[in-house]
């Protein structure tokens, strides 16, 4: 958890270097998806209490985060509830159905990114691709002065977590990396983009779901284990630098291929 506090450094640096509304906002962001972590974390070593704070808790917390967030982003920074289509066409959506359905893309998508921090490097390789996309495309000085922070704390963080790990990130960082990307998805308006951009997160986390959903109809496994990097640690023998590269090759790419569709067909 404690290397995970190299990233804060880039949010005091961002805040002192840029302190714009916007840059405010998504620094903001970051702080409270990786407070509620931190809340847990804190439970356990004041109060002694192993549990710390409860997975609905925590959901709920998310939750809230996220709502209120979006809607700053509707009342101070003119979000619009429309859906950009391909060929510039919009599928416009009453405020409330758009909100709703951002907040669970939100929160979905942060513990999606979440379930992707399981092995030395892995979830580092995978955000790199994504931040970068969204320096790339964005208008707003702040998104990519963020981004660009963002990828030079990872960076950086990289060159100890890599395998062999000697320091880790834990879920204060991981979780705020999922909340903030996430809302850099909501800000440039790339929703349509999500499956393909976030696709190494998102099937971390279906292979989670299908586990379950398997498991409880037929008592056997679907996966040898998940999120679905293990699996071919366990099924294929792969090890964690293989996975680690062929995963980060996969967001490298889907990052290429929405920057492509993004240019020339949004």
């Amino acid at each position: 958890m404690m290397a995970g506090l190299i990233l804060f450094i880039g949010i005091a640096a961002a805040l002192q270097f840029y302190p714009e509304p916007l840059m405010i906002f998504l620094c903001v962001t970051f702080l409270l998806f990786s407070s509620i972590v931190f809340m847990d974390d804190l439970k356990k070593a004041v109060w002694q209490d192993p549990s710390g704070i409860s997975g609905r808790t925590k959901l709920v917390l998310q939750f809230a985060f996220t709502a209120t967030l979006l809607i700053v982003l509707f009342h101070s920074f003119s979000l619009k509830s429309h859906i950009s289509l391909i060929g510039g066409f919009q599928l416009h959506l009453p405020v409330y159905i758009y909100i709703l359905i951002m907040l669970l893309f939100v929160v979905g998508s942060a513990n999606a990114i979440n379930f992707t921090d399981g092995l030395d490097g892995l979830l580092i390789n995978v955000a790199i691709p994504t931040y970068f996309f969204f320096f790339l495309i964005s208008d707003k000085p702040e998104v990519k002065l963020f981004a660009i922070i963002m990828i030079g704390c990872l960076l950086g963080l990289f060159f100890y977590n890599i395998y062999p790990a000697r320091a880790f990130m834990g879920d204060t960082g991981s979780l705020a990396i999922g909340g903030s990307l996430s809302i850099l998805a909501v800000i440039e308006k790339v929703e349509l983009l999500i499956p393909i951009l976030f696709s190494v997160y998102l099937a971390e986390q279906i292979s989670v779901i299908l586990q379950v959903w398997y498991f409880k109809r037929t008592k056997l496994r679907l996966f040898r284990m998940t999120p679905i990097h293990f699996h071919f640690s366990l099924k294929y023998g792969w090890s964690e630098n293989k996975i680690v590269m062929v995963f980060g090759f996969i967001s490298w790419a889907s990052a290429l291929v929405c920057w492509l569709i993004w240019k020339f067909a949004l």
